[in-house]
């Protein structure tokens, strides 16, 4: 049995992706920062509910050892993140941008994913086929981003493609110490959910479809990449 833990996992991106691993067979823990909510998703779903605050030691920390106590985990999927929306949820320029909201952005998009990870490494490592996913984007990509004909290009923010460029150096990185994981990042698409106030254009369920996948990979899976549901993106 593939037990697997995912981050935020209480609505968007995440709920859909532990439904779709739950139908493949994978016991899943919904990771969220409100019990609540988790629990009720939890129910939902017929997953397994744990408090997890991804911004806080001691959160991470109680939930590594409530895994540990059930058996362990194979998969680790970091979905939670969050944007920096300013006035009528519009998405703060450069002129905008502080230092205080990008380090609100990067404590969960970068420093979170770098907490559950830390504290999940040592059940990771005692799995015969470990898996990591990085929740990513599209605008992590400089490549993209600094090319004019991208719909990436006109992106105003200077916060969340910068927290999500960190976490693919961070999953690279981490790919490179830990050789027998499977460890990447993924750009789910531009979707719907609560992140971007849902004027995504693609479903929850579209956005999943790379997640799962990579969530599934096997040991002869690819490690150290970044991808979206129609294959590999230039960094």
């Amino acid at each position: 049995m593939t037990t697997t833990l995912i981050t935020g996992a209480n609505k968007g991106l995440g709920f859909e992706t532990a439904r779709r691993l739950l139908a493949a067979g994978h016991t899943v823990y919904i990771g969220s920062r409100d019990a609540e909510r988790g629990r009720r998703a939890a129910e939902l779903l017929g997953a397994r509910a744990v408090l997890l605050d991804v911004t806080d030691d001691a959160s991470v920390e109680a939930a590594a050892r409530t895994v540990e106590a059930d058996g362990g985990l194979d998969v680790l999927v970091n979905n939670a993140g969050i944007e920096s929306r300013g006035p009528g949820n519009s998405v703060p320029g450069a002129a905008e941008t502080t230092a205080a909201a990008m380090r609100e952005v990067f404590e969960t998009n970068v420093f979170g994913a770098v907490r559950v990870t830390h504290a999940f490494l040592p059940l990771l490592r005692r799995s015969p086929a470990p898996v990591v996913v990085n929740v990513s984007s599209g605008l992590a990509s400089l490549t993209l981003v600094s090319d004019a004909s991208t719909p990436a290009h006109a992106y105003p923010g200077v916060a969340y493609p910068a927290s999500k460029t960190a976490l693919n150096m961070v999953t690279l990185q981490y790919a490179k110490a830990f050789p027998a994981m499977r460890i990447n990042a993924v750009e789910p698409g531009f979707t719907k959910t609560d992140l971007n106030g849902n004027t995504g254009v693609q479903t929850v369920e579209q956005g999943a479809e790379i997640i799962v996948r990579m969530a599934q990979a096997g040991p002869d899976g690819p490690t150290g990449g970044y991808f979206d549901a129609e294959g590999p993106l230039p960094w």
